[in-house]
């Protein structure tokens, strides 16, 4: 039976011997066929992680945004012609905020050997260093752009905090982190811990949980860098 490996890539310009087991790269190199977020930024890592890969051998195809539901399909034809694949996402681990999900979901319904790796997820490492509850969560993904609707979601999501005792997590599109920094310490309650986790696994990496009262006059300048919130009582 073909087997699919979700391969997790880099969160940024990393130290790779710092998140990927060298295991990681004995799958990569022995893999022909490989579905992407992106082709140019997956033959990068590939070439990265396996010096020895000689790229013009592999086959690529790209699943994103712009990809249509009936092309998902027949992205996995190499698996019904017995070859192992894989699938990249752009930074950390696909299928997770991810349109690999949707290739792993047919692979799933075809009986296919699913085999995720270890490495780089920016959800678990903000969750692990938060100090919030790690039992109990929930990943809300990105909130709506309007402001009335992101002052009502961000509304929802600390009273879930509250009544729930659960950790809410969000991601907003780097270049418009200051704004949402913003709405959070307008909309929610003084006493409401944030945390805010930026370049995870980076050298510049910056993980900090204050009150949204005391994030109010330490600000941190949080333009275009990957970041992940949460809020908890």
């Amino acid at each position: 039976m073909p087997t699919l490996y979700l391969i997790p890539t880099s969160l940024g310009d990393c130290t790779f011997e710092r998140v990927f087991p060298p295991y990681n790269a004995g799958v990569v190199a022995a893999l022909r066929h490989f579905v992407v977020e992106d082709v140019r930024s997956a033959r990068r890592f590939i070439k990265r992680l396996c010096p020895g890969a000689v790229i013009d051998e592999l086959t690529f195809c790209e699943l994103n945004e712009h990809t249509r539901p009936a092309e998902v399909e027949g992205m996995l034809r190499p698996m019904d012609e017995g070859h192992d694949m894989g699938v990249l996402s752009e930074a950390g681990c696909p299928a997770v905020a991810d349109p690999g999900a949707d290739v792993v979901a047919v692979a799933q319904r075809r009986g296919y050997t699913v085999v995720p790796l270890v490495g780089p997820s920016s959800l678990l490492l903000a969750l692990m260093a938060s100090g919030f509850n790690g039992q109990s969560f929930a990943f809300a993904g990105y909130l709506p752009v309007p402001p009335a609707e992101r002052a009502k979601a961000l509304k929802r999501l600390e009273s879930r905090a509250y009544a729930e005792n659960q950790t809410q997590l969000f991601i907003e599109t780097p270049y418009r982190n200051m704004r949402m920094l913003d709405d959070i310490l307008r909309t929610c309650q003084p006493a409401t811990r944030l945390c805010v986790a930026a370049d995870l696994t980076l050298p510049t990496e910056y993980v900090r949980t204050l009150t949204v009262r005391e994030w109010r006059t330490h600000r941190p300048e949080l333009g275009k860098r990957p970041c992940i919130f949460l809020l908890y009582k």
